[in-house]
């Protein structure tokens, strides 16, 4: 059973205002809206919250000075209720009646919201029709057939409920990679800026850089003296939401959005607070756990706590092979240790200055903590056989992405800008085709305006060629694979087009069928001549929905036929967070069949383009190197593999 937490009101952690600050406040009020809805509020009251939740996120000023001037209702969205209850937190650290608003609404019904396609409007229907306030209930009454007979939901509604609650237990405790490492960066960078600490780094899944990420960890290095008021401080840092437990090697806390108030950047990708982490609900949290050592034991611990358990476990065999033993404090005899357990044994480690140096030790060179999953990375370090892993800078251009012609928000010359702002060589536009329909809506480029972007796209290309810009843009299309593995537009229109992203869309039909009608659908796409890429072969959305039944060993093998006989096609890893679909346990595979992987952005704005760094981490875990990359070649090179 997942658990469940009521949510709770923000306390003051400061003797004198702000007592709160704008992003507490911004956070609480889209609580509140949610509970309204969930008490079945009008609808205004909820609109208001939502509205001033927003303006307060969007605030450039100083809100305590915009209080103490007595300008809070001047803001756009604020009203005069509203108005005072911003002026009452900030000012005394307290919420008005809110808090019976909080009590009164059950810890389940919150719950329920986070199971996609169900809002608070939906789970209060519920709770009023059949007295469903659990995950427990709801999944029963659903398995009852209980849910698809009540007017305004239906099977298909009951079917995705059943979904979202597996869903929701198979991610429990886990966040989306971008959204772990913006917190787990952040709390890096606080902790490391405090006095006397020598070291501070992140370790678990989030230093191995898996999609999604858990509990993190952090491993702090400081002499014995210093240790008791650095934990002082850590203590005192802004956004911890809770202390679970506190003692003099390690702290546990439950870290909230605030944490986030102030980012960092670093040389490889911006972790500001990023669309993709402003969606997040504002009351999610992350546990976080910081393990305090001393500086000889600090790269034994931050070894042993990057994990994972199944490589750990190969480590110390090979150190027992060696007649060591290894733990999270030191590499020491094994017969010197005899009985003696954790700190005790390691207290004749060998002296290790770093994590290489303890690879060293067993024989192996030092292991990426991105492969360390035991999938033959101690085998490759022994023998010494270890990729050079692909770098995000690796990267030339990348040919999956959208403009305001079909479903994205900037234009094409804005992307073709921001990608040269990049150091990229090269970008592929590839706007959905015709027959992608959401909601009733077109969201595809019909057949008869695919000349105007051709045209559009060759002005901006000989204006880069008459101006010396060492660029080019690519017209390529996302074309729907429909049900049948047939492609949309017509075979003389694709024809047009520089680069084929063949995708699937429409997953209800793909989603009920089994995976060997899918794979032979999808083979069939992949055998079109015009199909260039695989895009999110699978189409899952992490923590929203699973991918369709597919048999990717078999699609890859198919892959490898077609460029073993010299005719490029590639997969994708669609490098939004949201997907990062081709999965990483797949990328080695293709790698040893010689198929191509292209890290794609799905970029459906100037900003998105970025999202290539998560998608480099991936293929880093999938051991791919810069030549295993199509996007990493040279302008020519491509134009050349394209053919046209």
């Amino acid at each position: 059973m997942v658990s469940v937490s009521a949510w709770r009101l923000p306390q003051s952690q400061s003797s004198s205002p702000p007592h709160m600050t704008k992003t507490q406040i911004s956070n609480t009020f889209e609580q509140v809206a949610i509970l309204l809805e969930l008490d079945g509020a009008n609808r205004f009251r909820v609109i208001a919250y939502q509205n001033a939740s927003r303006a307060l996120a969007t605030l450039e000023e100083d809100l305590l000075s915009v209080v103490k001037e007595n300008r809070i209702t001047e803001i756009k969205g604020i009203g005069k209720g509203i108005g005072g209850l911003i002026s009452e937190a900030v000012l005394h650290g307290s919420w008005g009646n809110l808090n019976e608003l909080y009590d009164k609404i059950p810890p389940g019904l919150i719950q329920m919201t986070g199971i996609p396609s169900l809002g608070p409007k939906r789970v209060r229907l519920l709770y009023e029709e059949l007295n469903i306030d659990s995950l427990d209930k709801l999944k029963s009454a659903c398995e009852n057939n209980h849910i698809a007979s009540l007017e305004g939901f239906g099977s298909k509604s009951q079917e995705k409920y059943l979904e979202g609650i597996e869903l929701l237990h198979r991610y429990q405790g886990r966040s989306r990679m971008d959204i772990g490492l913006a917190y787990g960066r952040v709390l890096e960078d606080k902790i490391s800026k405090i006095p006397n600490v020598a070291k501070a780094q992140l370790a678990g899944s989030a230093r191995r850089m898996r999609e999604t990420i858990g509990d993190l960890d952090i491993v702090l290095g400081a002499n014995p003296e210093y240790q008791e008021d650095i934990i002082r401080e850590i203590m005192s840092l802004p956004g911890i939401a809770e202390v679970k437990g506190q003692g003099t090697s390690k702290i546990s806390l439950i870290l909230e959005a605030e944490m986030l108030a102030d980012t960092i950047s670093n040389n490889e990708m911006d972790f500001a607070l990023s669309e993709s982490l402003s969606e997040r609900s504002s009351n999610a949290t992350i546990d976080a756990q910081i393990r305090i050592v001393n500086l000889e034991t600090f790269p034994f611990t931050l070894a042993y706590f990057t994990g994972s358990k199944e490589h750990n476990i190969r480590m110390r065999q090979k150190a027992i092979e060696k007649g060591l033993r290894l733990n999270e404090f030191g590499l020491f005899s094994e017969k010197e240790a005899g009985n003696k357990i954790g700190m005790d044994a390691a207290k004749n480690t060998l002296i290790c200055n770093d994590e290489a140096e303890i690879y060293k030790n067993l024989g192996m060179a030092w292991i990426p903590p991105e492969l360390r999953e035991d999938r033959g990375e101690i085998e490759a370090a022994i023998q010494g056989n270890l990729p050079k892993l692909i770098e995000v800078n690796d990267l030339k251009g990348a040919f999956h992405n959208h403009t305001t012609a079909s479903d994205g928000a900037a234009t094409l010359q804005e992307m073709a800008n921001h990608a040269i702002n990049l150091g990229w060589k090269y970008l592929g536009i590839a706007d959905h085709s015709e027959s992608l329909n959401i909601g009733g809506r077109q969201i595809g480029i019909p057949s008869g305006e695919i000349i105007t972007q051709s045209l559009e796209i060759e002005k901006l290309n000989k204006h880069y060629l008459n101006e010396n810009i060492d660029f080019k843009l690519f017209h390529g299309s996302e074309c729907d694979i429909l049900s049948d593995g047939k492609l949309d537009y017509s075979l003389e229109i694709r024809n047009s087009f520089s680069h084929i992203i063949g995708s699937v869309h429409a997953l209800g039909s793909w989603k009920n069928r089994d995976e060997s009608t899918n794979t032979e659908f999808l083979i069939k796409a992949i055998e079109d001549p015009t199909f260039t890429i695989l895009g999110h072969p699978t189409g899952r959305i992490l923590q929203g929905r699973e991918g369709f039944p597919l048999d990717m060993h078999a699609i890859l093998r198919k892959m490898a036929e077609f460029n073993q006989e010299g005719i490029l096609k590639a997969v994708e890893i669609n490098a939004s967070p949201y997907r990062l679909d081709l999965d990483w346990k797949f990328c080695k595979y293709a790698k040893e069949l010689g198929v191509p992987i292209c890290i794609n952005p799905d970029a459906h704005d100037t900003k998105g383009l970025n999202d290539v760094w998560y998608g480099t981490q991936i293929a880093r875990k999938g051991w791919l190197e810069n030549e295993d990359v199509l996007n990493t070649k040279s302008r020519t090179e491509i134009e050349n593999l394209f053919g046209k």
